[in-house]
């Protein structure tokens, strides 16, 4: 697979997501929020590492990153805490959800045909 700017921003605006997740461990423990950073890896892996079992499946594997994005931005909508306090795991929420429409977009640039 040659990598292209939609790929380059799917992988930074995932990564992005994963690693604000995976930030909230120390703060929260294993908690799913935090949790869900390692989702995101291994639906990354998925997307791009060059197994023919993924591969060949690879339509299945972008409705489920897309799917996973969807679903973790709208239990943010429904659960997340609003307050923006700068520093505190509220604003790592925001940060994520920015990093998460990103992913949406790349995505969107990036679907199967």
């Amino acid at each position: 697979m040659n990598l292209t700017g939609k790929h380059y921003g799917i992988i930074l605006a995932t990564l992005a997501t994963a690693l604000l997740h995976l930030s909230l461990l120390a703060q929260m423990g294993p908690d799913p929020i935090a949790l869900n950073g390692l989702g995101y890896l291994a639906l990354l892996g998925a997307y791009f590492l060059p197994l023919p079992f993924l591969q060949q499946r690879h339509r299945l594997v972008w409705w489920a990153l897309m799917g996973y994005t969807v679903l973790t931005f709208v239990l943010w909508i429904i659960l997340g805490d609003k307050n923006f306090v700068p520093g505190t795991s509220s604003a790592i929420g925001y940060y994520a959800k920015v990093a998460e429409l990103f992913l949406m977009g790349f995505l969107l640039a990036d679907r199967p045909r």
